[in-house]
């Protein structure tokens, strides 16, 4: 499955009176991490993503708010997935288009299989379309 976006469902921990966790272990990760990082205070009217890249495999998480993204595959699948809990993780594998649309609360942590490395990003869709 690690040739196309799925969701990820992680173990969640809690009662509502009390509160959650949820965690992201070796077994629920296709990849062992090696950079997280969060967005967050993203205005609404805001789209990012618009990139894909060649090495890099992502986990995104909304850990608040609500997060639509849309992913493209170089073989022309488009899919959509809302995501709105912290115990979902959208799996994103590399040369995959991705287009990202934030509530005005949303809290994104990102999972990435790589260092960061400005030379893996293709910002070009016609780019990344050959």
């Amino acid at each position: 499955m690690q040739g196309t976006p799925y969701l990820i469902h992680f173990n969640s921990i809690g009662k509502s009176d009390i509160g959650y966790i949820s965690v992201a272990e070796k077994e629920t990760l296709p990849f062992v991490p090696k950079r997280i990082y969060w967005t967050y205070f993203t205005p609404e009217d805001v789209q990012r993503g618009f990139h894909s890249h060649y090495n890099l495999e992502q986990v995104l998480v909304a850990v608040a708010g609500r997060i639509i993204v849309n992913t493209e595959m170089k073989n022309g699948e488009k899919q959509e997935f809302i995501l709105d809990s912290p115990k979902t993780g959208l799996f994103i594998p590399k040369m995959c288009w991705r287009k990202l649309q934030y509530s005005h609360n949303a809290v994104q942590m990102c999972i990435a299989s790589e260092e960061y490395d400005e030379n893996d990003y293709i910002r070009d869709y016609n780019e990344f379309l050959k």
